[in-house]
Parts: C-alpha cells; structure tokens; sequence
C-alpha cells in the first residue's frame, strides 16, 4: 500500500515538479546564453587580432620593399639621362609628400578599377562608392606606413610610363628616318 502512495501523485506535486524543471532549463538556457555572448565576443577578439597581425606582415613586407625599390631607383639613376633623373628625383620627393587622405583616394580609385575590371567579366553593373566615405568600408584607414605599397605601386607606374613614353618617342624618331629613306 505504501509503493502504490508513492506512484499516486497529486496536482500540485506535478505542477511544483514541473515548476522546478522549468526553473532549472531556464536557469541553464540564460547560463548558455551568457557562454554563447563570450564565445562571439572572443571570436570578434580574434579576428580583430588576426587581421592586425596581418596588417603589421604586410606593413613590414612593403616596407621591405619600399627600401629596396629605393635602393634600386638610387644605383639606376645616375645612369639616366638628365631629364629623365629630374622626373624620378621630382617623382620620389612627390611620394614623400603624399598624405593619407590622398593615399586613400588613390587606393578607392585602384579598388574601383579593380572591381570593374572584375565586373566586366561578368557584364554586371558596378555600384560606386558612396561620396561621403573618407574610405572603403571593411578597410583601415591608411596611414603613411600602411600605404608603402601603393606608393611603390605609384612610383612604378611613373617609371612605367617614362619608359613607355621613351619607347613611344624612339618608334616615332624611327619611323621618321625610315619615312626620309624612303623619300630620297
């Protein structure tokens, strides 16, 4: 008589009994709640500090690079012409002088060039940047040492373009002696 006392259970046994059960998951969905909040905060931790720690590489990497395309430039100039030492010499105390505001500029018109060389494999429309925004969103602000590469990137296209141009004036003084060959 006794076990079967113990199997009967009343109303408000069952109802404090499923009261109590209720209190505990609850307890324990607020306890998992508070870990899921630390886990994203500890995510966002490391990739804050993964995307630092890559920046600093590449900081580091195109400083290296700066110097030694500054050495380079050094032991080829003195075997330019006069002018030509003039442009790279006017070119490079330009770099040195290049802001971040217009290093940002000059990154967002490459992005933009970029993005359409890509969109136009695909014949997608491109959507500009906004004109309010100082840069890309999802990037850093670029200061003097982070933009070492696209300085470099400046200072080659210049030297690309001299060249091209030298090119360009040499065909042309060519084509002119072979023009007057040609006429006598």
């Amino acid at each position: 008589w006794a076990s079967s006392q113990q199997l009967k259970f009343t109303t408000s046994d069952s109802c404090d009994r499923i009261k109590d059960e209720f209190q505990f998951l609850q307890a324990q969905y607020h306890s998992c709640n508070a870990v899921c909040s630390c886990l994203t905060c500890f995510i966002f931790f490391l990739q804050y500090y993964e995307m630092s720690y890559g920046l600093n590489i590449e900081m580091h990497k195109q400083a290296e690079i700066v110097k030694r395309l500054n050495g380079i430039c050094a032991q080829v100039l003195p075997y330019l012409s006069q002018e030509h030492q003039q442009q790279v010499l006017g070119a490079i105390e330009r770099a040195k002088q290049v802001t971040p505001p217009e290093m940002n500029s000059i990154i967002r018109q490459q992005l933009q060039a970029h993005q359409l060389s890509q969109l136009q494999g695909l014949a997608l429309p491109m959507t500009p940047l906004p004109l309010g925004l100082s840069q890309p969103a999802g990037l850093p602000a670029v200061t003097s040492s982070s933009g070492l590469f696209s300085l470099s990137s400046i200072l080659a296209s210049q030297a690309q373009l001299a060249k091209e141009d030298k090119s360009t004036r040499e065909t042309s003084d060519s084509h002119r002696e072979e023009d007057g060959d040609k006429s006598d």
